[in-house]
């Protein structure tokens, strides 16, 4: 994951043409992609995730990603507040532990700490220009 704390998650029709067109119109770089469904932009110091509106589940809406350091201690507390949780806090094989969930207004947030520095290439994804490591 990039330093960002907070990062959006952008639905588009088709993930290569959204990341094409923000690259070329905006100067976004691509940090790396996953299957075509998923990709990860940078912009500054910040990032913007791409995803594709026909995989459904949390990916089927915007939303907007948090990073936080310790993930059960975070959805403790969103389920002590009444967060409609959408996915519980699980490990992903792309190094992240997350879990999402739905605020009163119907807003999407995923909840994610890093528990692995992986390359995209070790859980399938693939590197691209903006993938350094630092």
């Amino acid at each position: 994951m990039p330093p960002s704390a907070v990062i959006p998650v952008l639905v588009y029709p088709t993930v290569r043409e959204a990341v094409d067109w923000l690259c070329n119109a905006f100067g976004f770089i691509e940090r790396w992609e996953a299957k075509g469904h998923r990709a990860q932009l940078l912009v500054g110091s910040g990032a913007v995730v791409v995803v594709d509106g026909e995989s459904g589940g949390s990916c089927g809406a915007h939303s907007v990603m948090v990073r936080v350091e310790n993930i059960d201690l975070h959805h403790g507390r969103a389920m002590l507040w009444g967060a409609r949780v959408l996915s519980p806090p699980a490990d992903y094989p792309y190094g992240e532990r997350q879990y999402t969930a739905e605020d009163p207004g119907g807003h999407r947030w995923t909840f994610s700490q890093s528990i692995a520095d992986l390359e995209p290439e070790a859980w399938g994804g693939v590197s691209g220009p903006g993938m350094t490591r630092g």
